[in-house]
């Protein structure tokens, strides 16, 4: 929807030089998470990293969101359960007073993705993805620290109930795979 909006920081990635897997991720119009257990044939958990309650500090476009805005600042990683292996760190930004009271609960327990929260809470929803690019992370959290430099494909996308956005995600994917966390 805004390619051409795109950060800076995200390069090109040529299509056809990336796995059915990886296609299959910068495309899909819904929760990951089902998505990566069905192709791995592997339970995936949510690990929580962060998540923080603040105001926005300027107007957010994308969000729809006046300066003053209270939002949930989320840090998640998608993790094979069995294997270790990193499926996606995701970065969201999430607009309070747009969420159903089951959803704000549900963001309070730890291990419970975006996704599911929607899903139990019955929140119809439409996604629109706004860019995708192939970016060299920096700025990791201590857990994955060891994979900044390194090839992620990136997506970022807003999900959106009731007419207005409520999410803004970014995930990303590394490009190597088999890429296992050591926690």
């Amino acid at each position: 929807m805004a390619q051409s909006a795109k950060p800076e920081q995200l390069g090109e990635i040529d299509l056809s030089n990336l796995t059915p897997f990886q296609r299959a991720l910068l495309g899909i119009d819904g929760a990951v998470t089902p998505f990566i257990e069905a192709y791995t044939m592997e339970p995936v958990e949510v690990v929580r990293l962060h998540q923080q309650t603040q105001r926005l500090s300027t107007d957010h476009v994308w969000l729809q969101a006046p300066k003053g805005t209270a939002v949930v600042a989320r840090q998640v990683l998608l993790r094979g359960v069995q294997s270790t292996t990193l499926y996606a760190y995701a970065v969201s930004l999430i607009v309070l007073d747009r969420l159903p009271e089951v959803v704000k609960e549900g963001l309070a327990a730890d291990g419970e993705g975006l996704g599911d929260l929607l899903r139990r809470g019955r929140v119809e929803t439409r996604r629109e993805l706004l860019w995708y690019g192939l970016e060299h992370a920096r700025e990791l959290p201590d857990a994955i620290r060891y994979l900044e430099g390194e090839a992620f494909i990136s997506r970022t996308y807003r999900i959106i109930a009731n007419g207005q956005p409520m999410m803004l995600i970014n995930e990303k994917f590394p490009s190597r795979e088999s890429t296992s966390i050591p926690f």
